[in-house]
């Protein structure tokens, strides 16, 4: 399987476009802005975290996968980096 098409990947986008659709629909109907920009910003989180999952597993495949280095010094290593992202 692609690592660009994990299924957990899709879900989240599938969310994603749900939480879209429902911004699109608040504003036809009309509602407060304070609801819509609420709706908005479970848009961008849900994003966000898509572009997270997939840079993090960009990462495993062409740092473990490609080159088969896997020692468990090199995994903590990497998975340390990856915590400090949070911080971005």
């Amino acid at each position: 399987m692609s690592h660009a098409h994990d299924p957990d990947i899709v879900k989240r986008l599938r969310r994603a476009q749900g939480h879209l659709d429902t911004v699109v629909k608040m504003l036809a109907g009309g509602r407060e802005v304070p609801e819509v920009v609420q709706q908005l910003q479970a848009v961008e989180k849900a994003l966000e975290k898509v572009k997270m999952l997939l840079i993090f597993d960009h990462i495993d495949h062409h740092l473990f996968e490609t080159t088969g280095t896997q020692t468990p010094e090199t995994r903590r290593s990497i998975e340390s980096l990856k915590a400090l992202t949070k911080y971005l």
